[in-house]
């Protein structure tokens, strides 16, 4: 056990509302899909972590088994209040998970049980992410070819109805609206403002530590 911190799509049809080169794909459902898992071994591992996560105060970011001489079971967790994940919330994840896991016995060989933060160049794997995260740059991987391919860089402009916008290579005259359910693979790039609002996050903590420390101290 290891505990981190650390087919071809149709022609896109003009949207008016939206200036320059921007398009608009097909239509979606975003109703219980996320991009968390990507097997039935993924997804039987969710099921077991999602209850156990959400008592700790936690939310499941991705699950992957990845092959291997032993495989290794990673789990990408955050806290619910603050996105962030510490070490002790690694470690009573990965206690907790690891005894249901030895009940439920989802995998028939041995494996490494690794639970860590989502990092900074997370993956973005709920619609709700790419809210999120507007204004941060970001890497799509689609599941068909568009405009004659599957990846799009640029930064993350909002949901619309089942929909990602992104505004190709930062470019708000040039948004792409692509359908959440031809994602296959999303994830942050680190920038100087992720980076920053990174710190920011951090601080905020070490903040809310320290000001509930004299009160502590005044219990005891």
């Amino acid at each position: 056990m290891h505990c981190n911190i650390a087919g071809t799509g149709t022609l896109p049809a003009r949207r008016p509302t939206v200036p320059g080169a921007a398009f608009f794909i097909g239509q979606t459902t975003i109703e219980r899909r996320t991009l968390k898992t990507k097997t039935h071994t993924d997804e039987r591992i969710l099921e077991l972590a999602d209850p156990i996560a959400a008592d700790l105060g936690l939310r499941i970011v991705r699950v992957r088994v990845m092959a291997g001489k032993r495989r290794t079971v990673q789990i990408m967790a955050e806290r619910l209040s603050d996105g962030m994940m510490g070490i002790e919330n690694c470690q009573a994840l990965s206690r907790e998970l690891s005894a249901i896991m030895e009940v439920e016995d989802p995998l028939d060989d041995a494996y490494v049980l690794e639970v860590s933060s989502p990092g900074m160049d997370r993956p973005l794997t709920a619609y709700e992410d790419f809210t999120a995260y507007e204004g941060y740059l970001a890497r799509l991987e689609l599941d068909r070819l568009v405009e004659g391919r599957k990846r799009f860089r640029g930064v993350l402009a909002g949901v619309d109805d089942g929909h990602v916008d992104i505004n190709l290579d930062g470019d708000e005259d040039s948004t792409a609206s692509i359908p959440f359910d031809w994602i296959v693979e999303a994830k942050l790039l680190i920038t100087d403002e992720l980076v920053a609002e990174g710190q920011r996050k951090k601080d905020a903590v070490q903040d809310a530590i320290l000001a509930a420390a004299p009160a502590n101290e005044e219990e005891e």
